[in-house]
């Protein structure tokens, strides 16, 4: 019999791709759907429709049939991920009733429910007034509720993504509880829903038959139907195994399961996670997610805007590297290491705190980027080179939070994501953690954490452990160099984490005047 394959789902921002591992964790077939992330209407909206979504899935699955037909009957189980806190409201036959709301939205609720008294109290004496009022300001059901209300009350389920699209691969309206971020009533500690007489509920309009099944990563959460055989190709009948959001699924494919292991994702929101067997939130009251491995977690420190600043450097500073890489048939991002070596590390001073979107505790909601240390000698180049360092070092400011939280230091980085095709990137990752990098074997590594649910599912791995063991592995490695790394420390510790406290005042009288970023 021929070995056995595991077809991993992967509905990520910017397209659908449907993968197929073997039982070693190597990559054997690939196709990819690229699909419209977003709509963006007025400011700070972005919705997109969750059947496109759905079209994708299945267009990336024929395409992948088309090429490898004779694959097809070796694959053993499927399991999906997808993109975290984007939220569908299904009627009672589990039709859509409006777009999807995408993560990147940032529409707010003025209108939220009351908190009995003792919550208050309770709330106002841990000084955690501001965080809570930020949680119901951004929860969507809230906003859906005050602003839709007559939608909100035909709403019969609320689920994410990942819940609609096991509902149309299954027909169950079930979901990994490690899919579960967002402004949810979740207890990130027991991985469960909240029980009743938890605040979340009283704070959200959401109530729990709304809210699908949970299950574990690992454990089988429906089989495919017919009716999902004919729009995707795959075979009706096999198991669809729980395996968790997009990050989580990348951290356990970079095989980082333990907390001396870093796991950096230089994505569009770009994150350090480090995972634990322990409960350890990243800041007091700011949850530590479920991991895609039963009994672990991850705890996670955001920059929401990561290498969407990469974009956004594209989009308004690249023209010469666009055209030239379309004219080579490449894309774009190729041809910026370019600008890296035109550059010196440090940027000739050229430093940039890459807070493009303000946050809950850190950085503030009052947060927002800057660039400071512009001299006539800077050009495209260093400001290139700023981007990729400012992201870093914030990253590494997240590495120093969590390992001190984690009482464990972090001895070696394991990086993915866009950026990490990059061995310039990789290069200065090291320089500035003063860490060594691994790049793993393979770029998919959220499938791939996806295709190792699945190889515990189907039994062909005992537990996590072992499948981590055996289907991840190590690629190119960087030291850091002597030289550039004390230049790096340098701006680090001297400059760079000075500026957010030195300009957060600036921040507040900036919001306070010109009423943005929203104060909720």
């Amino acid at each position: 019999m021929s070995a056995p394959l595991l077809l991993a789902l992967d509905q990520g921002t910017q397209s659908a791709r449907a993968l197929l591992f073997d039982a070693r964790g190597e990559l054997v077939a690939r196709a990819r759907q690229p699909v419209e992330p977003y709509w963006s209407g007025p400011p700070g909206e972005a919705e997109q429709d969750a059947e496109h979504f759905w079209w994708g899935l299945g267009e990336a699955c024929q395409a992948l049939w088309r090429t490898h037909p004779q694959l097809k009957e070796r694959v053993q189980a499927v399991a999906l991920t997808t993109q975290r806190a984007s939220v569908v409201c299904l009627d009672r036959d589990y039709q859509p009733l409006r777009p999807a709301v995408i993560w990147l939205d940032r529409r707010r609720a003025a209108d939220y429910p009351e908190l009995p008294w003792y919550w208050r109290w309770g709330v106002q004496l841990l000084g955690q007034g501001g965080t809570l009022r930020q949680f119901r300001g951004k929860a969507e059901c809230n906003w859906l509720a005050e602003r839709e209300p007559q939608l909100w009350r035909r709403t019969e389920h609320f689920v994410l993504l990942s819940g609609f699209l096991t509902w149309k691969l299954c027909g169950v309206l079930k979901d990994c509880a490690a899919s579960q971020v967002g402004y949810l009533p979740f207890d990130y500690r027991r991985r469960q829903w909240a029980r009743p007489g938890d605040l979340k509920w009283q704070a959200l309009r959401v109530r729990r038959e709304q809210l699908p099944e949970l299950v574990p990563p690992g454990q089988p959460l429906g089989r495919i139907s017919i009716e999902a055989e004919v729009h995707t190709g795959i075979p009706a009948g096999l198991p669809l195994i729980a395996c968790g959001a997009d990050k989580a699924c990348e951290v356990l494919g970079c095989g980082a399961l333990s907390p001396d292991i870093g796991h950096v994702s230089y994505g569009t929101t770009a994150t350090f996670n480090t995972s634990n067997r322990r409960y350890v939130e990243p800041y007091p009251f700011v949850p530590a997610y479920g991991a895609a491995a039963p009994d672990y977690y991850t705890s996670e420190i955001i920059v929401q805007r990561g290498y969407w600043l990469v974009e956004w450097f594209k989009r308004e500073f690249a023209a010469e590297e666009v055209q030239r890489a379309e004219r080579q048939g490449v894309a774009a991002e190729a041809l910026f290491d370019e600008l890296l070596d035109r550059s010196p590390p440090g940027a000739l001073g050229l430093m940039l705190q890459p807070f493009w979107n303000p946050g809950v505790r850190f950085p503030g909601p009052e947060a927002k980027g800057a660039i400071l240390g512009f001299g006539d000698a800077h050009d495209r180049a260093h400001l290139y080179r700023a981007i990729i360092e400012g992201i870093a070092y914030a990253l590494k400011d997240g590495q120093e939070r969590l390992q001190k939280r984690n009482g464990t230091p972090v001895r070696e980085l394991r990086v993915s994501g866009g950026g990490s095709q990059s061995d310039r990137i990789l290069q200065i990752t090291a320089d500035i953690f003063d860490l060594p990098v691994v790049r793993p074997h393979t770029f998919e590594t959220s499938g791939l954490g996806a295709a190792i649910n699945a190889a515990v599912g189907t039994g062909l791995y005992p537990d996590h452990e072992r499948a981590v063991a055996a289907m991840t592995h190590p690629g190119p490695r960087f030291e850091p160099r002597a030289g550039y790394r004390d230049t790096y420390q340098q701006l680090y510790r001297r400059v760079y984490r000075r500026i957010y406290p030195r300009l957060s005042g600036l921040y507040r009288e900036i919001r306070a005047i010109t009423g943005y970023p929203a104060d909720l």
